[in-house]
């Protein structure tokens, strides 16, 4: 959901996060790494079988550095999706098989920089990513949550209910699941280069927060779904044609939800699906209270085995990585028996 132009957002120094907590949109992260961590011709990291690595790889280097800043993390892994996301789903498997296509004429034409742009837009999560991250995770002593259905609703909820400092996430939806405190770019931060353009790019981590943006916008939790649904969501993809998150925002202000805009101004707009129904879904989504989060040292020896002898990782940065969790998780725990004690 696109509504970058319409939100503010502040942005944060990972260092200065020390001691918070965040639940990360697992299926989110995930699929960044497997976008971003490939070979210059677009390849991901594989292993000697064949199977792509590029997720895991993510996942502990960049987990690693989180936690070495003091950070405490958590993974929500989604669960079954809303049968309104079927279409959606459908959607994106064509958009892979498109640029599957493109990927390979590329490659055949020697045109190495489009190959890998394309390459980015292949990516998919198949089960033995999913079983083989959560063990990853597992062993580094970080939890993670089985969602009953859409993690991003799981990761705000728990972040609304305080068990969790923020919710972390690309994706703007987890505002409409009534995230609190959105932080984004927390997988991706550092140096980035535009597609096909020799510009590079400072991708920093920025903060959003629901109660501000309401109150910078005057109006409700409830118009701002209105807002997304307009301008388009993973359950109704395209939105309202011509009405970009602008043009939403002030109709929703004028005539005070979309409920009263659809039956007067845009009568005669036919949604496939009823905007209703994608509004429960937001207003009442699947989540649960049976889970636990307890953060351990790392088994340093089980990540090796794992990574190492059967993922081909290289031993000597795998160990460094985990080395770095280590010093994080101590002084964080120091840090925090010196502040009990003088508080």
């Amino acid at each position: 959901m696109n509504l970058k132009n319409l939100v503010s957002k502040t942005k944060v120094d990972l260092q200065n996060l020390a001691g918070k907590s965040i639940a990360i949109d697992a299926y989110n992260a995930l699929y960044q790494f497997l976008a971003i961590i490939r070979q210059p011709d677009g390849t991901p990291l594989k292993d000697r079988t064949g199977k792509v690595t590029s997720h895991l790889s993510g996942l502990l280097y960049r987990t690693s550095n989180l936690v070495e800043m003091g950070i405490k993390v958590a993974y929500v892994f989604d669960g079954i999706p809303p049968t309104l996301k079927k279409v959606e789903i459908k959607r994106r498997i064509k958009t892979k098989e498109a640029a599957t296509i493109k990927y390979k004429k590329a490659l055949v034409e020697g045109k190495i920089e489009e190959a890998r742009t394309y390459a980015q837009a292949t990516s998919r999560l198949k089960d033995y990513m999913e079983q083989d991250s959560k063990r990853l995770l597992t062993l580094m002593g970080i939890p993670w949550i089985q969602a009953p259905s859409e993690g991003e609703a799981q990761a705000a909820y728990m972040t609304k209910k305080e068990v969790t400092d923020f919710c972390a996430s690309q994706d703007y939806d987890s505002l409409l699941f009534g995230a609190p405190t959105l932080i984004r770019n927390i997988t991706i931060s550092g140096r980035r280069k535009l597609p096909r353009k020799p510009v590079y790019v400072d991708v920093v981590p920025e903060v959003v927060e629901l109660n501000k943006v309401l109150t910078e916008l005057e109006i409700t939790f409830e118009q701002l779904i209105d807002i997304g649904i307009l301008v388009g969501t993973d359950y109704n993809r395209e939105g309202v044609k011509g009405i970009g998150s602008k043009t939403a925002l002030k109709l929703v202000k004028e005539y005070g939800s979309l409920d009263e805009l659809l039956r007067t101004s845009l009568k005669d707009i036919e949604f496939p699906v009823d905007p209703q129904r994608i509004k429960d879904i937001f207003l009442h989504p699947k989540v649960t209270d049976n889970y636990s989060l307890e953060w351990y040292e790392p088994n340093v020896e089980g990540v090796v085995d794992f990574l190492c002898r059967e993922r081909d990782f290289t031993e000597n940065r795998v160990r460094k990585a985990l080395e770095k969790m280590s010093k994080g998780i101590k002084e964080e725990k120091a840090k925090t028996t010196l502040d009990a004690f003088f508080g």
